[in-house]
Order: C-alpha cells, then sequence, then structure tokens
C-alpha cells in the first residue's frame, strides 16, 4: 500500500506540473507575442521571452509524453525513433532554456546599466539580432546533444542486462569512455558558462538597482527605507528571478552529471532529475509574469 501511495502521489504531482507548465508558458508566449505584433516596433525582450516559453514547452511536452506512457502502461507507445526523437528534444530545448534565460538577464543587466557602459554596445540593437543569437545557440545546442540520436534506443529492441536505463521506455545504450566524457565536458562547460554569465548579470542588476535606490534617498534627504519604491521592488524581483532559475539549473546540472556518467538504473534519481526540469521549465513562466518589467524601462535608469 505504501508502494501505491507513493506512485500515486508521484503522478499527481508531475500531471500538475505539466499542466502548470502548459498553461504558464502559453500564457507567457500568448502574452508576448502580442506585444511583438501589436506593439509599434519589436521588442527585443518579448522576442527572447517567445523563445523561451515555447523551449519550455518543448521540454514539458517531452517529459510529458514519457511520463504519461509510463503512468498508463503504454508499452511499445515511443520505439526507437520516438525515443531518439524525444529524449534528444528534450536535451536540446534544455540547454536551449539556459541559453536563452542567460541572454534574457544580460539584455536586462544592459539595458539598466550606465549609458557609458561598454558592456551596452553587445546589445542586439534589432529583431534579427537576436534572432542571430537564438539561432547560434539551437545550432550550438544540437551539436552537444548529437550523441543521443544514436545511442537512446526504446527498451523492447536491446537486452536490458547490457544497457542502463535511461528514463521510461526509453535506454541509453553504452558508449565509449572517449564520446562519453566528451559529450558531458562539452555540456557541463556550457552550464558553467551561461549559468556563471546569468548570476553575473542578474546580481550586477540588482546591485545597480539598489545603488540607485540609495541615491534617491539621498536627493530626497529621506533617512527611511521605502521598501514600496519600484527600484526596490525591481531588485527584489530580479532576486527572485535569479534565485529560481540558478537553484533549479545548478540542481538538474548536478544530476545530469550524475546520470551522463553513470548511465543509472535508480528511479528514484531520475524522477528526481525529472522533478527538477519540470520545475523550472514549468514555474519559471509565473516568475516572468509576476515580476514587474520596469527592470528593462528607462524609469529604472537614472
Amino acid at each position: 500500500m505504501k508502494i501505491i501511495w507513493t506512485d500515486l502521489i508521484e503522478r499527481i504531482i508531475f500531471l500538475s506540473l505539466i499542466g502548470l507548465g502548459v498553461l504558464g508558458n502559453n500564457i507567457l508566449f500568448v502574452r508576448h507575442l502580442y506585444a511583438v505584433i501589436m506593439g509599434p516596433e519589436n521588442k527585443i525582450i518579448d522576442m527572447i521571452l517567445i523563445h523561451l516559453a515555447f523551449v519550455n514547452t518543448i521540454i514539458i511536452y517531452c517529459i510529458g509524453v514519457r511520463n504519461i506512457a509510463t503512468i498508463f502502461y503504454i508499452k511499445n507507445f515511443l520505439g526507437d525513433v520516438g525515443c531518439k526523437i524525444i529524449i534528444y528534444l528534450e536535451r536540446v530545448a534544455r540547454g536551449l532554456s539556459i541559453c536563452t534565460t542567460c541572454l534574457l538577464s544580460m539584455v536586462q543587466a544592459i539595458t539598466i546599466s550606465p549609458r557609458t557602459n561598454l558592456w551596452r554596445k553587445l546589445k542586439p540593437q534589432a529583431a534579427w539580432h537576436v534572432l542571430a543569437f537564438l539561432l547560434l545557440f539551437w545550432i550550438f545546442n544540437s551539436l552537444i546533444s548529437s550523441n543521443l540520436l544514436h545511442y537512446i534506443t526504446a527498451g523492447s529492441s536491446v537486452n536490458r542486462s547490457v544497457v542502463g536505463m535511461f528514463t521510461g521506455y526509453c535506454y541509453m545504450l553504452p558508449s565509449r569512455h572517449t564520446v562519453k566524457w566528451l559529450f558531458l565536458s562539452l555540456m557541463a562547460l556550457r552550464d558553467v558558462i551561461f549559468q556563471g554569465l546569468m548570476g553575473w548579470s542578474s546580481g550586477s542588476m540588482a546591485l545597480h538597482l539598489y545603488k540607485h535606490h540609495v541615491r534617491v534617498l539621498y536627493l530626497h534627504g529621506s533617512r527611511s527605507v521605502n521598501n514600496s519604491r519600484p527600484e526596490v521592488r525591481a531588485t527584489q524581483r530580479v532576486l527572485t528571478l535569479m534565485t529560481c532559475f540558478l537553484f533549479f539549473y545548478l540542481a538538474d546540472f548536478i544530476f545530469s552529471l550524475y546520470t551522463g556518467s553513470t548511465v543509472t538504473r535508480d528511479s528514484t534519481i531520475l524522477n528526481i532529475k525529472a522533478f527538477l526540469v519540470l520545475s523550472y521549465a514549468g514555474l519559471s513562466p509565473f516568475v516572468l509574469i509576476i515580476r514587474d518589467v520596469c527592470v528593462a524601462k528607462p524609469c529604472c535608469v537614472p
């Protein structure tokens, strides 16, 4: 009975995260797509958020298909081709989510930075600049995950005693030591660089907003801290957004390295990893929806 209740709770959590994730990312996608189409010009932040919502939706659908097939015991549902596509798209979309979030954080940080800052020259100035960045992200992450197209297969077509279970009915065939660590190293390098840039840009943005708040209090001769001021609220939302993303990204990065290096059969580890991926893909749009966009508006710039 304990096992039954554990499985039931696990399924409810996964299905709830999938439902919330689809809803949140669709709202985020439609909201910013409308802003791009109906706005006076194509806004850079809007285009980045549209892409972020799109890749997060891919992650949720890929995990959802696997888990629904497992929950309802639909055997041989995916097949070799299905397993390759689902796992590959999920891995590519995960990398794209990290890269896109990093780009969003850096663009916002550059936007509110002083106009003399040299980093402002790196800010995309037009829609096609953003599309160029996103295209490079797609190419880069597609190449990093290309090994999965060869080593992922359906469990029904192999001898289970010689493979490590990857997830659900899909299995990962053993690869050569050199190939495995080459792709793991590339994935780790990508995550460390983009998460480091994400943390640096978010931290610098929060620091700049805090300095602006102190300067405003000084100019107005106020000795009390008013937590309702726009720059204080913006700083709090930036820190919340950074903490949310970095927590789930770093935790998932650790579990990805572990599962990738050991090709584990432990279903608990695999479920925790899937939960982390679903959490940042499903909950992040709600953080983005409720945050105040004044961090990217001129009103926050002195």
